[in-house]
């Protein structure tokens, strides 16, 4: 056999293949159904942890702002440069990821109650 002879049969075997069923095997498995709602009590429980992650983290922004500022006091006493900026500029973006996370999640998967938007 030559390659173009190994060539073509191979395309047959792949084209057969492609136009045969897919696992016909699993023909009996059942597949779940989808579109179904979430067990009682389910949402509101997520909602309130996610919740308490929030609170969480708007106090660590506040903690993180108030230990630069304190940081950027001594440094300024003892007379050091230092790059406090780049750090209280890296503790505001997490202060605004944090604030803006709880919108951006309702605006892409709409109210999380089960209700309409």
């Amino acid at each position: 056999m030559i390659l173009s002879d190994i060539y073509y049969l191979s395309v047959l075997r792949i084209s057969a293949v492609l136009q045969a069923p897919a696992y016909p095997e699993r023909a009996g498995v059942p597949q779940p159904e989808t579109g179904g709602s979430l067990p009682e009590g389910l949402a509101e429980k997520v909602e309130q942890a996610l919740g308490l992650v929030a609170w969480i983290g708007t106090a660590a922004g506040v903690v993180g702002v108030l230990a630069t500022g304190a940081v950027m006091a001594i440094s300024h006493k003892r007379g050091e440069s230092s790059e406090h900026m780049s750090r209280l500029g890296m503790v505001l973006g997490g202060c605004i990821l944090v604030a803006m996370a709880g919108p951006i999640v309702t605006w892409l998967f709409g109210s999380g109650g089960g209700g309409t938007n």
